[in-house]
Formats: structure tokens, C-alpha cells, sequence
């Protein structure tokens, strides 16, 4: 009870000394126009001028995707944006409304932070973020890092996890006060039908708003085709209906020319029906779930102009999960969830020489969770994390060194709580440039963290166990990037990554007795894998050009628990050894054209491999065509996209068939 006192106390200093530093900006008077449009516009010409380079020098593996490469490389949805990126196992249960899961390298769904907009996203039921939540036709660009990205001044969550994928929307329009209104509409197979909207404004010269909103409705009763033994019979997906919507409203506002306060609000609503796994003659239903999610964040940010930065980030995230069974009489399985989340950051950087930079950020989060389960104990967690970080740059050579420390205090209202854990985590990442042309880096980086048991993994009636600890992880990295310029009209980029990871105390699921399970630490995974990537770029006549963009990845996912058991040395379930994918694309000033791929080989649904639970490889292809009408100064896009070409039957998650042939057509409207 002292540390809870405590952390009550930090908590209420931390939120003291934010409104300190909120509160002088809202009384900022505001500076020269002129001069605040010129920062403005020398600050965005920076950022999208280092934005290939950050790619080739980053001093860990970082991979990105912009607004414009979605277009490119025919990319529908997130889903299909992380399929292009190496090193990265997709979970995804199925059609439009199918929940998509994210895993790097091997280390699983909770080892993957999700960043929205500056802020992480969080579900401390299950520890795994659903982004079938959040709209591409809203995201700017999207990034992944695998160990510690080269940007130092961020919150001290951002670099908790193995990896962090980096979403950043539509922010402000151009610096006019003209409205700017983007309206689409996209349907497709299976009564696939989604509006989108988003309008902005600049209301001044310094601050500008912009909402956004999309409704997704489908059927997703798509067909396949169910074989028992030699008996193949004709089927349709059922129960598996979507009916969703989100919004968001945010604005910016920069009061001098070295300040930004930036805030967001963000809803979801999704009532779906949830498909279950087609096995043999069973493929019916009567399961349906609501999910809702709504959180608000603000972000501040300032500078003396010389050597020192400021930022300051609040958030409140509420969600809920409304699970029905009609299989059931009486409710007897209905379960229904409630979590929030309390979360705020100050981040305090300091350049005391041009080539030396040193960030120290501090974080408080506190979690709840509370459901019908019977003989729920309404756990909670206070988490404080700080972080130090040098960072050294001179010529060629770079390096960043990061120290972690977490304090994660654990309780419950009813009964006994999970332990707490302090710990700390070190990190450091080398980068060297060998040749500026062609421009050749090399990259190595090594980075100890761990991940906290989830609330069902701690305290899910029949399955949890409060004496679970982290699982600790171990990570290396050596790479190469090398991009030249052939000719003064084609461009060719290279980058290769070989990594070792090593997990520990890893949390797996025993049978107790028949009827129940229980979480234990008793795995050891290790992780022996490549990533390559291939970017050509080449015009080939006037207002035309073709490019090339590949990947592929290579992961040795084995389980080394035990030598003596039978599953030593086996692949890690649902971990592929070989994905990659292949897209290219010919832009014109007639029909814009891409013709893409994503391959996956054999996979496994049980640690064990027992006969019949392995998952078939698969390839599957896409058309994406697409044209831009220019009509006074507004565009008028026209595209349709065709999926999976060839029809290909296949699963990612076992007994999950995904949809076969499908299209899509859409037209936007930008003003």
C-alpha cells in the first residue's frame, strides 16, 4: 500500500508540473507571420529531404512506406502495407472485418509496439493492437524499427519493445486558409461497401483543424471450398458480417515558431459477427462482439532555439469488448470487458555540442481492467519508465547508447496481485558510412528488453497465473544499405540485415488437468534470420517511369526449451521460414499500373507439429490500376484493384479460409 500511495503522489506532481508547462504556451502571444512561415517551410523541407536518407543510415533496421508508395505498389489496406515490409508475420482471421495482428522477427504480437500519431496505443487485456481499427485512406506514412530508431527525443515507451511500427496520419493542409476536402467512396466484393471522408482547415496562420470519418459495412460471405478426405464440397463463409465506423478530430496549433500543441480525439465502433473455424461440416456460428475504443491525447513541444528542446504528452484510452455466444442459452458464455488507461510523458533533450545529444524521458501509465467474468479480481498496474540516451554523431560514424529502466507495480482489488518487477534495459546501436557514392552504411545494434504478462495471461479465469514473470529478450542486428545512382535516370537501392535473437521465460499455455490450463515460464525460442530488400526506380520517357520494390526474409524460429523433448528444434507455430513479396509498377500520364505479390511458405498451428496442423504455403497476386483527373485546381481519382488474381484458397490462421477473387473500385473526390 506505501508504493501505491506513492505512485499516487508521482502521478499527481507528474500532472502538476505538465500543467506548469501548458500553461505559459496558452499565453504565448503570437509572432511575425512572415517569419513563422518561413521556419515552417524551411522545417517540411527538411523532413521530406531526409526522409530515404534516415532509411539508408539509420543505425537499426528501419523500413517505411509513404502515402505515395501506397498508391505505387497497389497496397489496399494496412494489412497489405505490412505484408511489403521484411520480417514481419501477418495474423489475420479473414475478410474485411477479420482482426490483423502484428509479429517481427519471431518475438510475437506483444513485442511490437504500435505508435498513432506520437502516442502508443495499448490493450492491456491481450497486449496485441488490432489494426484493422485504423483507415489507410487517413495515413501518411508508415514505419517500422526494428531495435531503437535513430530519433532519440521521444517518450520512453516508444523504445520498451522489441519493435515499433510507426503510423503518422494527415496532419495540417498547406499553409493557406483555403478548406481542403478529401470525399471517397470504395465497394467491392461481398457487400463490401466503405465512404470516407476528411476535411481541414487552417482557421489561422498558426492553427489549423481537421476530422476525419469512415463507415465500413460487408457481408464477407465470401466462397470456398471444404475438403474431408476425398470429399470436396462448395461452402460460403457465414456469420461473418462487419458494421463499423471511426472518427477523428484534432487540431495543431504552433503559438511561436519553436512551439507546437498538437491533440487528437479518436472513436471506434465495430459490431461484427465472428466467423468460427470451418472444420470438417462445421462451419456455423451464432458468435457476435462489439468493440468500442475511444481515446484522446495532446502532445506539446518547444525549444529555446539553441540547445534545448521540451515535450510534454498526455492520453486517456477506454475500451470495451462485448462478447455474445447465441449457441448458449441463458448467457452462460457472454462475457463482456472494460479497460482504461491513464498516460503521460515529458521528454527533455540537451545538445551541448553540435555532434553530442543527450534525451532524458520519463513516463507514468496506469491500467485497469474489469469484466463479468465470475471471480474477476479487477486487476490494475501502475508502469514508470525512464530512459537516458546519448547519442553521437561525427562525419561518418554514429552511435546511440540507451539505458532503461522499468518499474511495474501490480495489483488487483479482489485477491492477490501479479509481482512487481524493476529491471533495467540497455541498448546501443553503431552506424558507419563506408562510401558516400555509391552510398554504402554499415549497421549493428544490440538491445535487452523484456515484455509484461498481459491481464489474461495473469488473471483469465482457468488459464492466467500470477506468478508469471517477463519474458526477457535478447537482440542482435548486423546490416548493410547501399543505394547508386546508374545512370541520371535510375536509382537502385539494396539494404540486407541478418539477425540472432534469443527469448527467455517465454510465456506458453500447459493443460492442468483436461478442463484447464495454465500459463507458465518454461520456453526458450531462438531466432536465426535475414531480411533483404530491393528498390529500383527508372524512367523510361518523358512523364514515365517504372519501379521495382522487393523483400524477402528468412526466420529460423526454433523452440530450445528442452533438449530431450520432442519439440526441441521445431519451428515456433504460425512462423513461416520464407516470406516475401514483389510488386512493380509503371506510372503514366494514361493509366497508372501495378502488378503485385506476397508469398508465404508452410507453417505450423501447434508448437508440436502433430500430423494434419500444418498450414499450407501459398502465393497470392493483385492488379492495381488507377488514374488522377485534374479539374480547376481539384483532382478526381479514379482506381479499382483486383485481389488474390488467380484464386487461390489459402489460410494464415488454421481453419480461417481467407476470400478468393475479389475487387474493388473507388473514387475520390479532393478539393
Amino acid at each position: 500500500m506505501h508504493q501505491f500511495f506513492k505512485v499516487i503522489l508521482m502521478q499527481r506532481v507528474a500532472l502538476y508540473l505538465l500543467g506548469m508547462f501548458l500553461y505559459p504556451v496558452a499565453a504565448m502571444a503570437q509572432q511575425d507571420t512572415v517569419t513563422y512561415l518561413k521556419d515552417r517551410l524551411l522545417q517540411n523541407i527538411e523532413v521530406i529531404g531526409q526522409r530515404q536518407q534516415q532509411r539508408l543510415s539509420s543505425a537499426a533496421p528501419l523500413q517505411q512506406l509513404s502515402y505515395k508508395d501506397f498508391k505505387i505498389q497497389g497496397i489496399t489496406d494496412l494489412s497489405d502495407a505490412l505484408h511489403r515490409l521484411p520480417g514481419i508475420t501477418l495474423r489475420d482471421y479473414g475478410g474485411a472485418g477479420g482482426m490483423k495482428t502484428v509479429s517481427v522477427r519471431g518475438f510475437g504480437a506483444q513485442h511490437t509496439s504500435v505508435i498513432y500519431d506520437g502516442i502508443a496505443l495499448s490493450d492491456c487485456q491481450s497486449g496485441q493492437i488490432d489494426l484493422a481499427r485504423y483507415s489507410l485512406d487517413n495515413v501518411e506514412s508508415v514505419s517500422l524499427v526494428v531495435g531503437d530508431q535513430d530519433e532519440i527525443f521521444i517518450p520512453a515507451r516508444e523504445v520498451s519493445t522489441a519493435a515499433t511500427l510507426t503510423i503518422r496520419t494527415f496532419q495540417k493542409p498547406n499553409d493557406d486558409l483555403k478548406p481542403h476536402l478529401t470525399a471517397q467512396m470504395r465497394v467491392g466484393s461481398f457487400g463490401y461497401t466503405n465512404p470516407f471522408f476528411r476535411f481541414s482547415k487552417n482557421l489561422s496562420n498558426n492553427f489549423g483543424i481537421q476530422a476525419m470519418g469512415e463507415y465500413i459495412y460487408a457481408d464477407n460471405d465470401y466462397p470456398f471450398k471444404l475438403q474431408n478426405v476425398k470429399v470436396v464440397t462448395k461452402e460460403r463463409r457465414n456469420n461473418s458480417r462487419m458494421n463499423s465506423g471511426h472518427g477523428e478530430l484534432s487540431f495543431a496549433w504552433t503559438p511561436t515558431a519553436t512551439s507546437q500543441l498538437d491533440g487528437k480525439v479518436y472513436y471506434y465502433d465495430n459490431d461484427r459477427q465472428l466467423p468460427g473455424l470451418v472444420h470438417y461440416y462445421t462451419n456455423n456460428s451464432k458468435e457476435t462482439e462489439r468493440d468500442r475504443n475511444a481515446f484522446g491525447q495532446l502532445a506539446f513541444k518547444t525549444s529555446n532555439r539553441n540547445n534545448l528542446w521540451f515535450s510534454a504528452k498526455s492520453k486517456f484510452n477506454w475500451a470495451s469488448s462485448s462478447y455474445r455466444d447465441g449457441s448458449y442459452p441463458d448467457g452462460v458464455k457472454d462475457q463482456d470487458y472494460w479497460q482504461r488507461e491513464w498516460y503521460a510523458t515529458a521528454s527533455l533533450l540537451y545538445r551541448p555540442i553540435e555532434s553530442l545529444s543527450l534525451n532524458y524521458s520519463g513516463d507514468y501509465t496506469f491500467n485497469n481492467l474489469n469484466s463479468s467474468e465470475p471471480g474477476d479480481v479487477h486487476p490494475y498496474r501502475h508502469s514508470i519508465l525512464q530512459s537516458l540516451t546519448a547519442k553521437y554523431q561525427q562525419d561518418r560514424f554514429k552511435m546511440i547508447v540507451r539505458g532503461l529502466y522499468t518499474i511495474s507495480l501490480n495489483d488487483a482489488k479482489i485477491g492477490t496481485g501479479a509481482h512487481n518487477v524493476r529491471r533495467l534495459s540497455p541498448s546501443i546501436s553503431l552506424s558507419y558510412q563506408i562510401s558516400e557514392q555509391p552510398s554504402l552504411h554499415l549497421r549493428a545494434s544490440y538491445k535487452n528488453i523484456f515484455r509484461m504478462p498481459n491481464f489474461t495471461e495473469l488473471y483469465f479465469r482457468h488459464y492466467g497465473s500470477t506468478d508469471l514473470s517477463p519474458e526477457n529478450t535478447d537482440q542482435f542486428n548486423l546490416g548493410l544499405t547501399w543505394q547508386k545512382s546508374y545512370s541520371t535516370k535510375g536509382k537502385l537501392t539494396l539494404t540486407w540485415d541478418g539477425y540472432w535473437n534469443h527469448i527467455k521465460d517465454k510465456i506458453v499455455a500447459v493443460p492442468y488437468n483436461m478442463f484447464m490450463w495454465t500459463n507458465i515460464n518454461v520456453g526458450k525460442v531462438r531466432v536465426l534470420g535475414t531480411d533483404v530488400t530491393l528498390s529500383i526506380e527508372q524512367e523510361v520517357g518523358r512523364k514515365q517511369a517504372l519501379r521495382i520494390d522487393g523483400n524477402y526474409t528468412f526466420q529460423s524460429v526454433s523452440n530450445r526449451t528442452n533438449p530431450e523433448a520432442s519439440t526441441y528444434g521445431l519451428q515456433i507455430a504460425y512462423t513461416p521460414e520464407h516470406t516475401g513479396a514483389l510488386s512493380v509498377s509503371y506510372e503514366n500520364p494514361w493509366v497508372n499500373v501495378s502488378a503485385h505479390g506476397t508469398g508465404v511458405s508452410k507453417r505450423w498451428a501447434t508448437n508440436q507439429h502433430y500430423d494434419g496442423t500444418n498450414i499450407d504455403g501459398y502465393l497470392e497476386f493483385g492488379l492495381t490500376a488507377y488514374r488522377t483527373f485534374t479539374i480547376k485546381n481539384q483532382k478526381l481519382e479514379l482506381r479499382g484493384d483486383i485481389k488474390n488474381l488467380l484464386n487461390k484458397q489459402y489460410e494464415i490462421v488454421g481453419h480461417y479460409p481467407m476470400p478468393g477473387r475479389s475487387w474493388q473500385l473507388s473514387i475520390m473526390w479532393i478539393i
